[in-house]
């Protein structure tokens, strides 16, 4: 569920009326949030949502990183918070972000909690960064918390480069094919039917097919070929968004072969690496289990949790409803059910976290290894069957002429 901006007004246990800006999912969480606050809400409206032209907020995963691992140094340095913010928001290169940071800074200026402050900023600061700040404020530990933070960001960063660099070689080589399957049909396979039809005679079969479909994607066909392709995708962008879109869709690749298993590796090194690094910062495991299914990424995984999340308030183990979901292999659960015994579940989940970490670098090596052969066949496949099939009359001619 999406966060909306509210703006609030409220009055302190000394009778000051203080007023100010919340992200939260509704109405009722934003009164929660004041009464812990010790505020007495007075009222509390939607913001409403400004027409905005912009595509992102164009602040990367690494700004974030750099940005912790500064704040980290300098407050573990003896510098006071406000300062630290003050410095970072000057010296940012990410426009952005040095408006965030700056905001922030004033906020905290104000009288708010370093937590309260970034929370009006989700597009920058999610709510596992939120939560594990609020931790680190009420333990005294900030600086070490925003160093598992970096620490954490840095790993998943890795992974999503991994994931991304794998898939570049597989998509040029795809793009490759497409573009040269369309040279070959709009203009090269037109040229030699024109002079085919002049010389007169049968055409092979396979001649006549690839002329039939140079036809088709020479004309209306190819246009209504691509609006076709494009009403597609972005029929099923949509369908996605919708609960069942999402959770069919995210069925199917925790299926699919090599892809599959990819995606569960990714999910089960997410899972164990956000939920112990909130456990070791002292998050309540409840509500760690709540950040982590709503950061889980695949809604058959984020059900999983929920349902875990719900067993767990019941007085059951992590381990058992794992187990029963099936989303998450067998070894996986039995060292949370082993982590859970000894009371050491955040290291037990550390160490399942890095195991998955090489999991991935193994299922990612085995999906490039996959993808490059089955691609270059297509490629191979389909431009041959074009070049021998706009030859075979070449052959044939020169067949009847040797005859001769």
């Amino acid at each position: 569920m999406a966060t909306t901006m509210f703006k609030w007004e409220g009055k302190t246990r000394q009778g000051t009326i203080q007023k100010g800006e919340l992200a939260a999912k509704n109405k009722e969480e934003v009164l929660s949030l004041l009464r812990r606050q010790n505020i007495l809400p007075i009222s509390v409206t939607a913001k409403p949502k400004e027409l905005s032209f912009s595509f992102g907020t164009g602040v990367k995963d690494k700004d974030i990183v750099i940005l912790t691992r500064q704040l980290a140094t300098m407050i573990d340095a003896g510098l006071p918070l406000v300062q630290c913010l003050e410095i970072l928001g000057s010296q940012s290169e990410n426009k952005f972000l040095a408006k965030v940071v700056i905001q922030v800074r004033s906020d905290v200026e104000s009288g708010s909690t370093f937590a309260e402050a970034i929370k009006k900023h989700p597009k920058v600061f999610n709510d596992l960064y939120a939560n594990m700040v609020a931790a680190g404020e009420a333990g005294g530990i900030l600086d070490t918390i925003l160093q598992r933070l970096a620490s954490y960001m840095e790993k998943f960063a890795k992974i999503k480069s991994q994931i991304k660099g794998a898939m570049i070689y597989p998509a040029v080589i795809l793009f490759v094919a497409v573009a040269v399957v369309a040279l070959l049909m709009v203009v090269v396979v037109p040229m030699l039917a024109n002079m085919f039809t002049e010389m007169g005679g049968a055409l092979p079969l396979p001649t006549r097919i690839v002329i039939i479909i140079s036809n088709f994607l020479s004309g209306w066909g190819g246009l209504i070929l691509l609006l076709i392709m494009v009403g597609f995708i972005v029929g099923l962008a949509q369908w996605r968004r919708t609960y069942q879109g999402k959770k069919i869709t995210d069925a199917i690749a925790l299926k699919l072969p090599v892809m599959g298993t990819l995606i569960q590796r990714v999910s089960v090194a997410k899972f164990t690496r956000t939920l112990g690094t909130l456990l070791s910062s002292g998050v309540p495991i409840l509500e760690g289990l709540l950040i982590v299914a709503r950061t889980a990424g695949n809604k058959i995984v984020e059900e999983a949790i929920v349902a875990t999340r719900q067993s767990v308030s019941e007085g059951k183990t992590l381990a058992e409803p794992l187990s029963k979901a099936k989303v998450f292999p067998t070894m996986v659960t039995s060292m949370i059910s082993v982590g859970e015994a000894t009371g050491a579940l955040d290291n037990m989940l550390g160490k399942i976290a890095d195991f998955y970490d090489d999991e991935v670098d193994t299922a990612v090596g085995a999906l490039t290894s996959m993808l490059e052969p089955i691609l270059m066949v297509f490629l191979g496949s389909v431009v041959g069957f074009v070049v021998v099939a706009m030859y075979m009359p070449i052959f044939q001619m020169g067949g009847m002429v040797a005859g001769k």
